[in-house]
């Protein structure tokens, strides 16, 4: 959105003209009486650093500030202001919870990483039902793509509570195929929000078959590519980092284990070079930390290596960013998986089997966040507050993850 010279919001009713005038550079004062206003780009500046749940209200204001607030700019803005927030006040962690029955809730990051007590809050999701499961195929820009079921889609943003069901992939899953491997991101090339889905299960004549589809948000349609055709990623959820889908799989007779990604723009597979490990001996996973690839090293019972990717596409930015010690006095939780974040402090927050828990490096300590109305959860991810559109035509064009930065999704 373009400022005009002379484009001025009043801070309280814009149909109530007020008695002052803009100069260059500068506000005068308004008389006694008359309304406060500002010029565009600062009640930008101001609303931007709103929560959602308010700016949502905001829009009743007038015609003005809802077309403000609607407009593609100002969501950019609001999403940058959200994604640069050291303290993650606007950032959410969503659970798939198995316990009494399936169901998603979500918590917020800052009282894991510093609070001592954290609430869990049941979300209101499409399709909610305790006998439907439920995954998080993955979060990007403040959306969330999940999966009912293993069959039908939902794109959903749960600061706004708008959602949108997607149409089926293929006539075929009616009959048998079920979502095996899948993944969200944006394509930025493309202003486009993509699913990618593969789809595995016995059909006609008990034969197993496998497909990929892509789901396109702007097309809303799928359509089906040829891709992994050498071997299928062997992680269930693809991590989404510079505008492609990663997934980790073994492939060859000696089960050698590779990075591979899905570039939702150009819609090409290729393979993702690796650290230097100086050390063998572990079992690799992928992750996404601050916005970079990052990859977890566990040696069984001794300590997991987290390595990250600084720069993307350069194998020389690989970096050991710290080695988290198994807490030996809980030997049964299982292995790490899944880190969410890094604190201000350089604080690490991991999935710990089916709990949380944060690794201060700086005193090599350990703690385990305290969660009310919470119980054994299958998977977790990390989403932004934002109020990005489902509505194509108003999906404002945002720029990928800054690869330095501690932007979530």
């Amino acid at each position: 959105m373009e400022t005009r010279e002379n484009s001025q919001l009043s801070i309280y009713d814009h149909n109530h003209p007020p008695r002052t005038t803009k100069t260059r550079g500068r506000i005068q004062t308004p008389e006694a009486g008359s309304i406060p206003i500002f010029p565009e780009e600062i009640i930008v500046e101001i609303l931007s650093r709103l929560p959602v749940r308010c700016l949502l209200k905001l829009r009743c204001v007038s015609k003005s500030w809802r077309s403000l607030i609607s407009s593609n700019h100002f969501i950019r803005a609001h999403l940058a202001v959200s994604r640069k927030d050291t303290n993650f006040g606007r950032h959410r962690i969503i659970s798939t919870v198995l316990l009494p029955c399936y169901s998603l809730k979500q918590c917020s990051l800052n009282s894991l990483l510093s609070g001592p007590v954290a609430n869990a809050v049941d979300f209101d999701y499409p399709m909610k039902n305790p006998n439907n499961s439920v995954r998080i195929v993955g979060c990007c820009n403040g959306l969330v793509c999940i999966a009912i079921n293993g069959r039908h889609f939902f794109l959903w943003n749960p600061s706004t509570r708008k959602h949108k069901k997607l149409p089926d992939a293929d006539e075929r899953i009616k009959r048998g195929l079920f979502i095996t491997k899948y993944g969200f991101g944006f394509d930025e090339c493309n202003d486009d929000y993509k699913v990618l889905g593969i789809f595995s299960g016995f059909c006609t004549a008990g034969r197993y078959e496998t497909m990929v589809q892509v789901y396109s948000l702007r097309a809303n349609s799928w359509k089906r590519i040829d891709v992994f055709e050498d071997g299928l990623p062997f992680d269930d959820k693809g991590k989404f980092v510079s505008g492609k889908l990663h997934w980790g799989r073994r492939v060859g007779f000696n089960a050698r284990w590779e990075i591979v990604s899905f570039d939702l723009g150009s819609e090409v597979c290729r393979t993702v070079e690796q650290p230097r490990y100086i050390e063998g001996g572990f079992s690799p996973s992928l992750g996404v930390l601050g916005g970079c690839l990052c990859v977890l090293c566990d040696i069984p019972k001794t300590s997991v290596d987290v390595w990250i990717l600084r720069e993307y596409g350069k194998r020389d930015s690989w970096d050991k960013l710290v080695t988290v010690p198994y807490d030996l006095g809980d030997p049964w939780k299982g292995p790490y998986s899944t880190p969410l974040c890094r604190g201000a402090k350089g604080e690490i927050l991991l999935v710990y089997g089916s709990s949380f828990i944060v690794y201060d490096p700086k005193d090599n300590a350990f703690h385990r966040p305290k969660i009310t109305n919470f119980h054994t959860f299958l998977e977790a991810d990390a989403y932004v507050e934002s109020l990005v559109s489902l509505v194509p035509d108003a999906a404002p064009k945002i720029q990928n993850q800054k690869k330095h930065g501690s932007s979530m999704n």
